[in-house]
């Protein structure tokens, strides 16, 4: 297992997580999260986060890993994954990589290095109360060519991207990458349209009847504002509507299969522009390939 890597990578709701405690189960692994929402504490069943019982005795990395009031950047998370999966290697144990933030993922098995630039407080208060839209236009100003290549409706990461501008004075300098000394295999998880579309409305349907509705509210009372629960996108920003009576129960629901379908559109285009990914519908299958590259 020395040196080697498995990432497990696919749209939101396709069952990367259930995926991933397979895998582990049979090549004696560990998994590493690239959530962007599940690295927050109290964000819980409308970011999908997998519980105890669903990790099957399986141990799990980078979930509860920072306060909501902060913002976790991509150089944080790299800086943690590299050192978690160092530790488990040490350990003889295997690393798998599973999440749906493509940016996350790249930024490890890519080795992406981002510059460090200190936050600015003040201007984030500043920011954080002007639209995504608003925000993309300003970064479009400022610098085209990040606009070109950042999630327009990522209001934390738009956010960054103009810190980084108006801190240094330039552009968001051209990132740097420092490979993996790792072999590497990728596998993503392959749904049909439909089948996918499916399941975002069964797991939608789940997650109000486990409470996703009073967590995003407990979210609220400990003081985040709702400008900052909508931040997080998704689940949180249709519920956050609807719990400031913008929306109506039903309107919230619809918003929440339309906005997640979507998303995993975005996914799918960004992780197809990969040609390392082999994309798998038979779980048996991936666990047999996972065995084969750990013991080759």
């Amino acid at each position: 297992m020395k040196n080697k890597l498995i990432v497990i990578v696919g749209p939101n709701a396709s069952g990367k997580s259930e995926l991933a405690v397979k895998i582990a189960k049979d090549v004696n692994g560990e998994v590493v999260s690239a959530d962007s929402r599940q690295v927050y504490r109290g964000l819980d069943i409308a970011s999908g986060k997998i519980t105890k019982k669903e990790m099957a005795g399986i141990r799990h990395h980078l979930l509860d890993v920072a306060s909501p009031r902060s913002i976790f950047t991509v150089t944080r998370y790299r800086k943690l994954a590299l050192a978690t999966i160092n530790d488990i290697l040490k350990r003889g144990k295997m690393p798998i990589i599973c999440g749906g933030t493509g940016f996350y993922v790249q930024a490890v098995v890519d080795g992406i290095v981002i510059p460090e630039v200190k936050p600015d407080w003040k201007l984030r208060q500043k920011l954080e109360k002007i639209s995504a839209d608003k925000l993309f236009e300003m970064l479009k100003r400022i610098d085209p060519a990040r606009a070109q290549t950042i999630e327009a409706k990522n209001p934390r990461r738009l956010i960054r991207a103009i810190e980084i501008v108006k801190t240094t004075k330039k552009p968001v300098p051209e990132i740097r990458k420092e490979p993996l000394p790792y072999k590497i295999m990728m596998l993503g998880v392959k749904r049909s349209d439909i089948e996918l579309h499916n399941l975002i409305a069964k797991r939608t349907a789940n997650r109000l009847k486990l409470g996703m509705v009073a967590e995003t509210s407990r979210l609220r009372s400990s003081g985040l504002s709702w400008k900052k629960i909508e931040s997080f996108g998704l689940e949180y920003r249709a519920v956050a509507k609807f719990l400031q009576k913008k929306l109506t129960r039903a309107e919230m629901i619809a918003a929440i299969i339309k906005e997640d379908r979507q998303y995993a559109k975005r996914q799918m285009v960004w992780f197809k522009r990969d040609g390392r990914i082999r994309w798998i519908s038979d779980s048996r299958k991936a666990v047999a390939m996972s065995k084969k590259f750990t013991t080759r």
